[in-house]
């Protein structure tokens, strides 16, 4: 939960047109320091309207709008827009000033010395990776790609903690689109800005934001992270906007070990004589058991073939327990984890929280499940692993003991 004071604060917004046309109502919206907020949805769903509101391009019919805290409708329009970056879509660089001219046209405005307005755009232009002799030319003379980062980095010229970006790559090719894009997340978590972006690009919204706001018919339909939106739409709209196969591919991305895992495993304490380790196989039908302590922490496992070669040697679990135990904690995502359970061919794998304490087991059959239905979506094959007490054949005796992190 964020504790900072936000940065931005609609209450019950409305923007309402002559004749009684409604753009927006009642929007409640609060935006943090750092976030990157992606305003989406189709044609007419009122989120460029909701996003022009913030530097008064439009005025709301009712409801207050904070901007750190102060009613922005108390401040001069011309003033406020000083004080927040702007990114649109037809780039809007001045064809008669030069790059230079263009990057530190706030600053101007704002009244910087000349030498502090030359070290910015300097430093600008650098951040883009656009060479240094490129401030002296217009941007007729650059690609629509190159115009495009110079109008990303006039808005950040003047230090302004929000950027406003309305659909800025729309009319960009694909290649430079994701170029762009990665450029300005890059951009926004190293400087830390505050970022609120119009699409009506899912993809573009599900890559770039902290927070996604799904908007339809002039409300606010679901605001949610990333994998929140994922995990759990909200609604039909919702499910249709985001697209079936998103769904279905983002399920590695969204989903947890913990959320697959089989409860209940098999276990046994140190402590316990080799006698009741062979019973205890012998009634659940498996070959290794899980060894934990008292309080249920794993420690690691012993199985069948260790049973029979030290039987006549030892006394207790302790005495065979081996140690070298691949495990994963139970809030790791699938996609950070599948590939290096399954390349191990082990049939199952412990699952412990982030104390060390089992919670589990995620078995190979789960795993692959996961895998076929990402590929070609959810199976009508009910032969999947459904018992909490999996047989277990193998367990990798020489993998080192390592955690998923």
């Amino acid at each position: 939960m964020k504790e900072e004071d936000p940065i931005l604060v609609y209450k019950d917004i409305a923007k309402i047109y002559r004749g009684g046309n409604v753009a927006v109502e009642h929007i409640n919206l609060t935006i943090h320091k750092g976030d990157f907020v992606c305003l989406i949805g189709t044609s007419g769903s009122g989120k460029t309207t909701t996003m022009r509101m913030i530097n008064r391009m439009l005025e709301p019919t009712s409801g207050e709008i904070l901007y750190n805290g102060q009613d922005i409708h108390k401040t001069d329009p011309v003033t406020l827009r000083r004080h927040i970056g702007y990114v649109i879509q037809n780039i809007g660089l001045m064809p008669h000033m030069t790059i230079y001219e263009n990057i530190t046209l706030v600053p101007k405005l704002l009244k910087w010395p000349e030498e502090k307005k030359r070290e910015k755009a300097k430093e600008l232009i650098k951040l883009v990776e656009l060479p240094e002799e490129f401030l002296d030319r217009y941007p007729s003379e650059l690609s629509g790609g190159q115009q495009q980062r110079i109008g990303v980095v006039r808005a950040l010229a003047a230090n302004q903690d929000l950027i406003l970006m309305d659909e800025p790559f729309g009319a960009l090719d694909p290649i430079t689109r994701e170029s762009l894009q990665e450029l300005v997340k890059n951009l926004q978590e190293k400087m830390g800005k505050t970022v609120v972006f119009v699409t009506h690009d899912m993809d573009e919204a599900l890559k770039l934001a902290t927070d996604i706001v799904v908007m339809d018919g002039g409300h606010i339909i679901q605001n949610a992270t990333p994998k929140e939106l994922l995990s759990h739409p909200a609604n039909k709209f919702v499910e249709d906007l985001i697209g079936s196969e998103r769904l279905i591919q983002a399920r590695a991305d969204v989903t947890t070990v913990g959320q697959i895992m089989l409860k209940n495993p098999v276990s046994i304490t140190p402590g316990r004589s080799l006698a009741e380790a062979i019973r205890l196989m012998r009634q659940r039908r498996v070959d290794t058991l899980l060894v934990t302590d008292d309080d249920g922490y794993l420690k690691g496992f012993i199985d069948i073939e260790s049973l029979d070669n030290r039987y006549n040697k030892a006394t207790s679990v302790s005495d065979i327990l081996n140690t070298h135990i691949f495990y994963v904690t139970d809030d790791v995502l699938l996609r950070d984890t599948v590939d290096r359970i399954l390349k191990r061919g082990l049939k199952y794998v412990p699952v412990v929280d982030a104390a060390g304490k089992l919670q589990g087991i995620v078995t190979r059959a789960a795993l692959v499940d996961v895998v076929y239905d990402t590929i070609w979506g959810d199976s009508d094959d009910t032969d999947s692993e459904t018992s909490d007490e999996p047989v277990i054949k193998n367990l990798d005796t020489d993998a080192p003991n390592d955690k998923e992190a």
